[in-house]
């Protein structure tokens, strides 16, 4: 026949670094390399952008089973290949693609959640109640010491790149500290340090990772009338207000504290000699720019979720009001939160999501905010095909989140295939 044939290959002698070794061929070609562990062989698998499917052929099904939990795929085919069915879901990792298609995780990607907004206006209203209660702010004052708090890169207060620092505003107009102005720089570093904590985060069992949620949530509860005067004083709400928002932000870490470890995965049985297992695993280092308004709420309603999946994060807060951000590392700090899995950086919102979004290293982005900020996170992350999770900042009250779809977000599904029978 005349045409475009390539015959069936076998390429052997290959580099880890080669072209071929890295990209997907999509033709009759197999690149044979040799490997001396089953960890080399993880390392080997993980070492190209994208992660589609993967197929492991061994005697040892444990060892198949640690082997397929640790290749950063969609698919994990044990001794066998290109099973499908439509029970399970199929999709990829990385450059690879996200969402899946089939099974029941399948189904989550072709849902639209109605707004809060839209029903019944309960949403309207619970902002309503948080934001112009009745009841005066406490009076501003100058604080005592000339404090600049600092960012949070790697369980350690950090200095901004630039030097330069924003002045936050109390409710009343007046000057009540200032924050740290961060830039691509910043963003670098809080990334560095998310992408070296998560490995050994996602590795904690779930029920470690509830013990620290846990205990967060315990010491901020310990500081309730602090963090509630602290809103007070930013945003103006009234003290039942403020001290709604932290009630609330209390309620949500006990929430995924307690999800972290009954998320679990799913078993199928499509109509094929084996099941597949459909595992959830955390997405990687997540990007969170937070909503303006309910600044402790807003920011922990996102993080909690993220976090509680074995996920690492790098935070932009509140752009107006960062102040509860930077008390809340003190809560962090002794509380067990690992080095790195939350990071936080001060600065404009919009401009810092861009950044986040352009980043190679970034595996999500969660944005909070405007419809040009929405956009411009969206169109950013094709670069590597990295998830997002948008919200209108008009149209999203954090205090409805749905729990399951947070959790969704912050979990990829591996799905592995182990035959059985003849």
């Amino acid at each position: 026949m005349d045409g475009w044939f390539y015959p069936p290959t076998l390429v052997t002698g290959v580099g880890p670094a080669s072209e071929l070794a890295q990209v997907e061929v999509f033709g009759p070609v197999l690149v044979a390399m040799s490997f001396r562990t089953p960890a080399e062989a993880v390392t080997l698998a993980n070492n190209t952008r994208y992660g589609l499917a993967a197929s492991l052929w061994t005697q040892d099904i444990d060892q198949a089973l640690d082997v397929a939990r640790g290749i950063q795929a969609g698919t994990i085919w044990i001794n066998s290949t290109n099973l499908f069915d439509a029970s399970s879901g199929f999709g990829g990792y990385h450059e690879s693609g996200f969402g899946r298609e089939g099974g029941r995780e399948g189904l989550y990607d072709y849902a639209r959640r109605v707004p809060p907004t839209a029903v019944h206006g309960r949403a309207t209203k619970a902002v309503a109640n948080g934001t112009v209660e009745p009841g005066a702010p406490p009076a501003e004052r100058a604080p005592a010491i000339d404090r600049t708090p600092k960012m949070y890169v790697a369980g350690k207060q950090a200095r901004p790149d630039s030097g330069y620092s924003r002045l936050v505003h109390a409710s009343t107009g007046g000057v009540i500290g200032e924050v740290g102005d961060g830039n691509r720089k910043d963003i670098r570093n809080a990334v560095e340090a998310a992408r070296a904590a998560a490995a050994s985060w996602a590795a904690s069992t779930g029920y470690n990772r509830a013990q620290i949620l846990y205990y967060v949530a315990e010491n901020l509860s310990a500081r309730l009338a602090e963090f509630a005067q602290r809103l007070r004083l930013m945003t103006g709400a009234s003290a039942t207000a403020a001290e709604a928002e932290v009630q609330a932000s209390i309620e949500r870490l006990f929430t995924f504290a307690a999800w972290a470890d009954k998320f679990e995965g799913n078993v199928h049985v499509p109509p094929l000699r084996g099941a597949a297992l459909a595992v959830p695993e955390p997405v990687g280092v997540i990007g969170v720019a937070c909503a303006t308004e309910r600044p402790l709420l807003g920011l922990i309603g996102l993080v909690a979720p993220a976090v509680s999946m074995g996920n690492a994060v790098v935070v932009v807060p509140s752009e107006r009001y960062p102040l509860s951000a930077t008390d809340l590392y003190q809560v962090l700090d002794t509380s067990d939160v690992p080095a790195g899995v939350v990071n936080i950086v001060t600065g404009s919102r919009d401009a810092l999501s861009q950044v986040l979004a352009d980043h190679e290293d970034v595996d999500a982005v969660w944005y909070a905010g405007t419809a040009e900020g929405r956009r411009a996170v969206e169109a950013a992350s094709v670069g590597n095909m990295k998830r997002t999770w948008t919200h209108l900042e008009s149209e999203f009250a954090i205090a409805a989140l749905p729990a399951d779809e947070a959790l969704r977000e912050a979990t990829n599904i591996k799905n592995i295939w182990i035959p059985w029978g003849a």
